[in-house]
């Protein structure tokens, strides 16, 4: 009887203990789904909000957006007459013509903005804006699945997708009918892509090489899945804008690299020479036949139309190549023609724009793009003060961009200093999407463009956050380092006294900067003095 007195209070207790276990182990699965869940839906909401206002062509819809319907009808995009905007927006959409127009990007992204016409209406900016803000928001969820397999951490795949959820230029482009989100989205795909590989390639490199003592140049691989799927990516980015080919190139000599590496690491005797000449190859014929399959049937409206620009180019009167190439197909060398058109129109371009900005200043975000403005006085367009202002400002939330910027520099020092894979593979993302605009200074370009490249930018202020919250592992010693400088401590990163804090009100702020500029992102009309305390700097008027 003792015995049972003594034993009913401990199971009760025990019972306790397993409820409480699973109310814990039920919140731990909510927070783990419920929070990305979260971020996702307030990107959601900032991007979707009041999304057919202005119901106007804004900045370069106004070719983007015919120029897709036209395609949609034609197969290839045709000419619009003139001042055709003001009639487009007043719903009379089929007024094109049927003469091809001269267009220098690609397809793609034009095929998507109108689907989102087809389905909702060619006169409704809903329509023209849809198949954008999807891949906005898309983008928020996928930049968290790369983070948390890059970090192996879900608060800073979190504190990723909530960066790129806020800010400003990110929503900003989300919202207008412009190509440049796709090729952020479909670039960001194949970075996911060459990480996934990485795992995959070290693993089977490693099971190859097992019980061989001389492995001379280590084997050739060519299952390699992943890099199926990135150059299906980087083929659909180039299929969007032509620059998709610098995400293409950087991210095919990483791989290069890190075969290299990873033989070396593995103890092959001739490890740069095997990636160059043996393993290169393969991942050659891995990447670069996908993606340029995909780039050429994103033309396909162009192949099986006979009205496209320079369609039958070849056919004219001494326009078809001689000698060595004159089999080859007429309908291939106007298209060749066209590809060479559009690449010199591109490295030419060099037309003045009040807000052009040097790829020089993008990083400093000196320059934003206004998209949109409409100033009233009071009375016109419902405007309730004595003057009103509606804009339209790609300007990035600025303590995110700033602070990213800051990151982007102290990733830099530390490749040097400690040689980090993931450091390496973050800066591979923005050698892709910024170097190469630093060849064309010249050039007409626009700070817009970065948003091809800001996903890379939060990585990088996510890794310096992972290294505040202690949640970023310790660097390997640098092979070479051998004095009393390079033991293991002096790499460590300790969580700082108070780096939660400091980050959860650093991110406080940014949310409360996110509500400041959001009128200035989405067209909203607000007084005019509102207007004024969101210019910063001179050059952001």
């Amino acid at each position: 009887m003792i015995m049972l007195q003594f034993s009913q209070p401990g199971r009760r207790v025990r019972s306790r203990d397993a409820q409480y276990d699973g109310q814990v182990l039920a919140t731990c699965r909510w927070v783990r789904w419920g929070a990305p869940l979260a971020v996702v839906l307030l990107a959601a909401v900032l991007r979707l909000w009041n999304l057919g206002v202005p119901h106007a062509l804004v900045f370069d819809e106004t070719f983007y957006v015919k120029d897709a319907w036209s395609l949609f009808n034609n197969g290839y995009e045709s000419t619009w007459p003139a001042d055709a905007n003001p009639l487009f927006e007043a719903g009379q959409t089929e007024i094109f013509t049927m003469e091809p127009s001269f267009v220098v990007h690609p397809p793609l992204g034009k095929w998507l903005i109108a689907l989102g016409m087809n389905l909702l209406g060619p006169g409704s900016p809903w329509g023209w804006r849809l198949a954008t803000v999807v891949v906005g928001v898309l983008a928020v969820l996928l930049i968290m699945l790369v983070a948390r397999r890059l970090f192996q951490s879900r608060l800073l795949a979190l504190i990723a997708g909530f960066l790129l959820a806020i800010d400003g230029h990110a929503i900003v482009m989300s919202r207008v009918a412009l190509l440049d989100n796709f090729v952020m989205f479909f670039a960001l795909l194949g970075f996911g892509a060459v990480l996934m590989d990485r795992p995959w390639h070290a693993a089977r490199l490693a099971t190859r090489l097992v019980g061989l003592t001389d492995p001379g140049w280590g084997p050739t691989l060519w299952w390699r899945p992943w890099l199926l799927c990135a150059g299906l990516a980087f083929g659909l980015t180039s299929s969007v804008k032509w620059s998709g080919l610098y995400f293409l190139a950087a991210f095919g000599l990483y791989l290069v690299v890190v075969d290299a590496l990873a033989r070396r690491r593995n103890g092959v005797s001739f490890w740069l020479s095997a990636a160059i000449l043996k393993q290169a190859p393969a991942t050659f014929l891995l990447l670069v036949p996908v993606a340029v399959t995909t780039f050429l049937v994103s033309w396909t409206g162009w192949f099986v139309t006979r009205g496209g620009y320079y369609r039958d180019w070849a056919d004219g009167s001494g326009a078809a190549w001689t000698g060595p190439l004159a089999w080859v197909p007429h309908t291939l060398q106007s298209f060749w023609h066209y590809q060479a058109a559009a690449y010199t129109y591109h490295v030419g371009l060099a037309t003045p724009h009040p807000y052009q900005a040097n790829p020089l200043t993008w990083l400093f975000m000196t320059r934003p793009t206004s998209m949109y403005y409409q100033g009233s006085n009071g009375g016109e367009f419902g405007c309730q003060f004595q003057s009103c202002s509606a804009a339209i400002t790609s300007v990035g939330n600025p303590l995110i961009w700033w602070a990213a910027t800051a990151a982007l520099f102290y990733l830099v020092y530390r490749l040097a200093r400690y040689r980090e894979w993931r450091v390496g593979l973050i800066l591979m993302g923005m050698v892709a999407g910024y170097l190469p605009w630093l060849m064309y200074l010249n050039r007409t370009v626009f700070q817009f463009y970065t948003i091809a490249f800001e996903p890379y930018l939060l990585l990088g202020l996510t890794f310096v956050i992972g290294l505040l919250l202690g949640r970023i592992a310790a660097p390997a010693r640098p092979e070479g380092r051998h004095s009393a400088h390079s033991q293991a401590h002096e790499y460590d990163v300790q969580p700082r006294s108070g780096a939660l804090a400091g980050v959860a009100v650093g991110l406080g702020v940014a949310l409360v900067l996110t509500a400041f500029f959001f009128p200035v992102w989405t067209g909203m009309q607000t007084p005019f003095a509102f207007w004024q305390l969101h210019i910063w700097m001179p050059s952001w008027r």
